[in-house]
C-alpha cells in the first residue's frame, strides 16, 4: 500500500462533504506532478485529506476505491481522476502548523511542493501523522 496526501479548498469541496458522499471522484487535478501521482494510486492506497486555504490541516483519510480514469471535467488535454472513499476521521486534525514544527517532516511533499495538491506521504510520515491524529 502506498500513502497519499490530497488537497482540497474546504469551500470547494469540505471533508463534510466528502463523508456525505462516502465515494467522490478526485476531479480538477491541473498540474502534470499532480496528474503523475494520480496515475501512480493502486486500489487501496490510502491518502490523508487536507483542508488547504482555510484550515490548513489534515483532517481525514480516504481510500483509492477506483484507479486513474479520463477526468470528465476537463475540456482538453490528458488529466485524470481517481474514486476516492471515505475511511474515517481523525480525532485531532493535525495542522500545517504542528507538521512545519517537528523537524521530522522535513522531507514530506506537503512542505517540500506547498503548491501541490496531490503528493506521496512515507509510511514513517504517516504513521507519524496518525499518532498526531489519534487514529491507527
Amino acid at each position: 500500500m502506498n500513502y497519499w496526501l490530497i488537497k482540497s479548498e474546504p469551500d470547494a469541496f469540505s471533508w463534510d462533504e466528502q463523508v456525505k458522499n462516502g465515494v467522490e471522484p478526485w476531479t480538477g487535478v491541473r498540474n502534470h506532478l499532480a496528474k503523475r501521482h494520480l496515475k501512480e494510486m493502486k486500489k487501496g492506497d490510502r491518502a490523508f485529506f487536507y483542508h488547504s486555504n482555510v484550515g490548513k490541516e489534515i483532517v481525514g483519510v480516504v481510500e483509492v476505491v477506483r484507479e486513474a480514469y479520463s477526468d470528465p471535467t476537463a475540456d482538453r488535454g490528458d488529466w485524470v481522476c481517481v474514486d476516492m472513499k471515505t475511511v474515517k476521521s481523525l480525532k485531532q486534525p493535525v495542522s500545517l502548523a504542528a507538521i512545519k514544527a517537528d523537524p521530522r517532516f522535513k522531507e514530506l511533499a506537503l512542505l517540500k511542493y506547498s503548491r501541490l495538491s496531490v503528493g506521496p506521504v512515507s509510511p514513517e510520515h504517516w504513521a507519524m501523522i496518525c499518532e498526531m491524529g489519534g487514529v491507527k
